[in-house]
């Protein structure tokens, strides 16, 4: 984990409350797909956790939706402000214990860290296909930017008005190796008893401190109660208990 100053290169609107930001500064600290940052904002008293969709030598890319008090201040920062930052942040996927076809599943604002895990996977030779989901044809973001990896990709929308009707589930293939999902607690809970392979699960989780000192996002495991902050946000399926 490092700490730092992030200069902010962009932030733009992705639908109607979802937004894209670019941030220069250190990136040293990202290890792996899934690990996220915590942004300080002025006049709030915690940080605001989020998820790393995809980054470089020279910046981070982050998308989140505005949806209350703290990322709505976010989504009024403009181009040129500078960012306290903490970068780096718990556990992400690892990308070993993926099979060859790894089935990425993203849900609504779970699917930015699943953009980068899926360029993870090509890099380490593998062949990913994704789906994503979401309630409607109007919240639909990145479909693109996953397409124009190469690989294939299937969106699911709850009311039917894109692709398949319906939600994640409906969409799953007959087979695949693993799987690697991120989205709100039902749906991760339906695709581990959808899925009858292993996988990789990235918990969507309110967070106060995001280092693991606080304990206030514990969640109960096989081994005993987890951190999500700082063991997760990503465990493993056969770990998880509902």
């Amino acid at each position: 984990m490092t700490q730092g100053i992030y200069r902010v290169e962009y932030n733009c609107l992705l639908t109607k409350d979802v937004w894209e930001m670019g941030l220069s500064g250190d990136t040293s600290a990202i290890t792996a797909p899934g690990q996220f940052i915590n942004i300080k904002l002025d006049g709030f008293f915690l940080r605001r956790p989020i998820s790393v969709c995809d980054w470089d030598g020279e910046g981070i890319t982050i998308i989140y939706r505005a949806a209350g008090k703290g990322t709505a201040a976010l989504s009024d920062v403009e181009p040129g402000q500078d960012l306290d930052v903490l970068c780096g942040l718990g556990n992400g996927f690892d990308v070993s214990k993926c099979g060859q076809r790894t089935l990425v599943i993203g849900g609504g604002v779970g699917t930015p860290p699943m953009y980068g895990l899926a360029k993870a996977l090509l890099k380490a030779g593998k062949t990913p296909s994704a789906i994503l989901g979401f309630n409607r044809r109007d919240e639909i973001f990145y479909e693109d930017k996953f397409r124009a990896l190469g690989i294939e990709t299937t969106v699911a929308t709850v009311d039917g008005s894109y692709g398949t009707k319906g939600f994640v589930t409906n969409a799953l293939p007959e087979r695949c190796d693993y799987f690697c999902a991120c989205g709100p607690l039902p749906m991760l809970k339906a695709v581990c008893h959808a899925v009858g392979t292993s996988g990789l699960v990235s918990f969507e989780e309110r967070m106060g401190c995001g280092f693991g000192a606080c304990m206030g996002c514990s969640c109960k495991t096989k081994y005993g109660n987890k951190r999500i902050c700082k063991d997760g946000p990503v465990l493993e399926k056969e770990e998880i208990i509902w």
